[in-house]
């Protein structure tokens, strides 16, 4: 029996320690698993663009702070979905120019045209529970205004289907805002164009339904027929059923921002870097352009649109309704690839099932985006009107490490001009620009313009010589180009040079005679 019990203890022992080992082992696999399967972090060292500047050099690496130094971008903020939900969500820079506190996840930017697919969400609520109906004349529910009739809305009418899709026929593609202290407008008056209003009427220009043309104008009779149907004001009936359903406690339809948001609010940043005067714009008629939020709850807002489509969360619409939104209703080539639904475009990079809406108010740009199908998102906001190129070396950044397969392997030849020249010099640029066109990048259009806008960049900072240098060599590459010879007059006759930007300017009137600011500027020059 001694000798019974002392194997069976032996056997124990052993068992426990190949147990353990075990264990262990499942341990270290479970841990370098999910090391691998965690996000990456984005980090203001973290290099989201390398460029070939010349042969047989090593690549300029660009990190997002030297990115967001480069074009004068103070704030930045992301949220990365992965798998449905919100895998990150990180704050870059300062909320001002001026210098500001840090951006946080929690700071408020101006979404801009992003409000729109948050009103075609509030307007399908309506006619899902059958107060608004989707395909009948909007004037059978408004009240305080009326679309006036004209030859256009004689056989075809406004709709809220179209209305959402852009295919209304209204004119007035977006609206300016007002600086803080203007009076502002009441929807009536934005409508009508009157006083404080500073747009034209919103007004019917082409037969409703019969093609695509992007109108805030329209958008802003959107959100005058949601106040009319459901009795409430418009960022009322926003947050109750649209805002706070999915999720988006620390966003808002409210303008001007009461107080107590406005200090945790980023300050708007124009082109040249300088902080908008009284910190940004207030756009009262809110349904194309007066969200203010954060990239998290954006991206909350587009988690539940994708699981909505699929029945699996409906916290605002029904899976019908989710599906008509993300169906397409217009084309509007070549803006994307895909179309339109209601609210959203759809379709990016040869990518149908992706859905976005990109925003630009002054001083504030912003990209949201995600694809259902798998499950990716991505929310970007920035503070300055030179968003986009961060954005996009982010972008193309992310889409490596995740395989979203949304990235330009090589970016925008004109923003990799500026990138080369900023860390090098102009001769560095124009190196960079031989070496692609001889390397063949298909991604980067080669034509004048790209050379042309580098140009113009050197001349706004007044750096004459260097200006000239690019025109030159632009004129060079592409001599058939008469708005080259034009650009290249310009930066001559801003240099004091009159005889050579006379010569110039001929030479851009003589390949295209309807030139007719070179016509002018001949005459002032000869004049002289």
């Amino acid at each position: 029996m001694r000798n019974l019990a002392l194997l069976f203890f032996v056997l124990e022992v052993t068992v426990m320690r190949y147990f353990r080992l075990l264990m262990t082992l499942l341990t270290i696999w479970c841990s370098a698993t999910m090391f691998a399967q965690s996000p990456r972090t984005l980090t203001p060292d973290t290099v989201v663009l390398n460029l070939d500047v010349a042969p047989g050099e090593a690549p300029l690496h660009v990190t997002l702070a030297q990115m967001m130094s480069i074009y004068k971008d103070p704030g930045f903020s992301i949220a990365v979905v992965d798998q449905d939900h919100i895998a990150c969500a990180t704050g870059f820079g300062v909320t001002s120019a001026d210098g500001g506190a840090p951006v946080t996840p929690h700071t408020l930017f101006q979404a801009a045209s992003i409000s729109k697919p948050v009103v075609a969400a509030g307007a399908l609520w309506l006619v899902e529970h059958a107060k608004l109906p989707l395909d009948k004349d909007v004037n059978l529910k408004l009240k305080s205004w009326k679309v006036p009739d004209n030859q256009f809305t004689v056989k075809q009418k406004v709709t809220m289907r179209r209305i959402l899709c852009h295919s209304a026929g209204f004119n007035v593609h977006g609206l300016d805002g007002y600086a803080p202290g203007q009076p502002l407008p009441t929807m009536v008056q934005t409508l009508d164009g009157v006083p404080p209003a500073n747009n034209p009427p919103v007004r019917v220009k082409a037969t409703p339904g019969t093609g695509f043309d992007y109108s805030g104008g329209g958008f802003t009779v959107a959100g005058l027929l949601i106040h009319d149907v459901s009795g409430q004001p418009l960022e009322g009936f926003l947050r109750t059923h649209v805002l706070l359903p999915a999720g988006m406690k620390e966003s808002t339809f409210q303008q001007p921002l009461p107080p107590a948001l406005a200090a945790l609010a980023a300050s708007g940043t124009d082109a040249d870097g300088k902080t908008l005067p009284g910190k940004w714009r207030v756009y009262p008629e809110l349904a194309p352009d007066g969200l203010w939020t954060t990239p998290s709850d954006l991206a909350k807002f587009a988690i539940e649109i994708a699981l909505s489509a699929d029945g699996k969360a409906n916290h605002i619409l029904s899976q019908d309704s989710v599906r008509k939104m993300l169906t397409i209703q217009a084309h509007d080539e070549p803006t994307n690839d895909g179309g339109v639904g209601l609210g959203f475009a759809l379709g990016y990079q040869h990518q149908p099932a992706i859905f976005f809406h990109m925003g630009s108010n002054a001083g504030f740009q912003s990209l949201l985006m995600m694809d259902p199908e798998t499950g990716w998102g991505y929310a970007a906001m920035g503070n300055s009107d030179n968003f986009g190129p961060i954005n996009g070396a982010v972008l193309n950044t992310l889409s490596d490490w995740y395989g979203w397969k949304v990235a330009s392997k090589t970016g925008d030849l004109g923003q990799n001009l500026t990138v080369v020249h900023a860390l090098r010099d102009t001769q560095a640029a124009l190196t960079y620009y031989q070496n692609a066109k001889l390397r063949g990048f298909a991604d980067l259009h080669h034509d004048a313009n790209s050379l042309n806008n580098f140009g113009y960049m050197l001349l706004g900072e007044k750096n004459f010589q260097d200006a000239i240098r690019v025109f030159q060599f632009n004129v060079a590459e592409y001599p058939g180009d008469w708005n080259a010879y034009d650009s290249l007059g310009e930066a001559y006759m801003d240099a004091g040079e009159r005889d050579l930007a006379i010569a110039n300017y001929e030479k851009s009137v003589k390949l295209n005679p309807k030139n007719e600011n070179g016509v002018a500027k001949l005459k002032e020059l000869r004049a002289k």
